[in-house]
């Protein structure tokens, strides 16, 4: 291991800030980058090290395993794009949720990175970055769950993850699978028919109409 790279890892490892931060915004917009074009299968420390111009053996040390620097990487792109709305009630803030994940389907990396994530099971080795990612958005749909709970806008026991997934498989399905745009009044009638359910028969808690 030559000086010069020894001295990089030192400050890499030591400095929160400056060198460190720019050094592992490269390898994380470069593992993206990687799994979004070549898939699962041509991800490497080898490859991630030559799009970032970081030595691997520094990258290795940082994050050991492959599966680590994935999940770092999805799990860090994940809290950019998706932070957690809070309008005030809850037909604003899945209508906002909604609108985050539509604009990050739209994107060339978000398009690629989902489909990558739909194949993971195939590879055991990103299996858990998966599962990982995806809970970060169930995190974000309990928080917004759990305010509407606090409100009265629904039932204790309503079922964040079901909120979820019924909010992201047909924007999943609009993008990815029939490749057509997602319109906002789309957005809104999706919005209003996953609370519907939500709020369960004859309650009229989060109709548009009753607020």
């Amino acid at each position: 291991m030559s000086k010069n790279e020894t001295s990089d890892q030192v400050e890499t490892s030591r400095r929160p800030g400056g060198r460190s931060a720019r050094v592992r915004a490269d390898v994380l917009r470069s593992t993206l980058e990687a799994l979004a074009e070549t898939g699962t299968s041509g991800l490497t420390m080898s490859e991630i090290a030559r799009r970032s111009g970081v030595h691997a053996t520094s990258i290795q040390r940082r994050w050991g395993a492959l599966q680590n620097l994935v999940l770092d990487a999805l799990l860090s792109y994940s809290q950019e794009q998706l932070p957690v709305p809070d309008t005030g009630n809850l037909r604003d803030d899945m209508v906002a949720l909604a609108r985050l994940i539509a604009a990050y389907l739209n994107t060339p990396l978000g398009a690629a990175l989902a489909q990558a994530l739909a194949t993971a099971e195939e590879d055991p080795q990103l299996a858990d970055s998966r599962a990982q990612f995806w809970q970060t958005r169930y995190d974000v749909t309990r928080i917004i769950v759990d305010r509407a709970i606090d409100r009265q806008e629904l039932a204790a026991d309503a079922d964040h993850q079901l909120a979820l997934e019924l909010l992201v498989a047909p924007l999943h399905f609009r993008a990815l699978l029939v490749r057509q745009p997602i319109e906002e009044d789309r957005i809104e009638r999706l919005v209003d028919t996953l609370l519907h359910g939500l709020s369960g028969p004859g309650s009229a808690r989060t109709r548009p109409d009753s607020r």
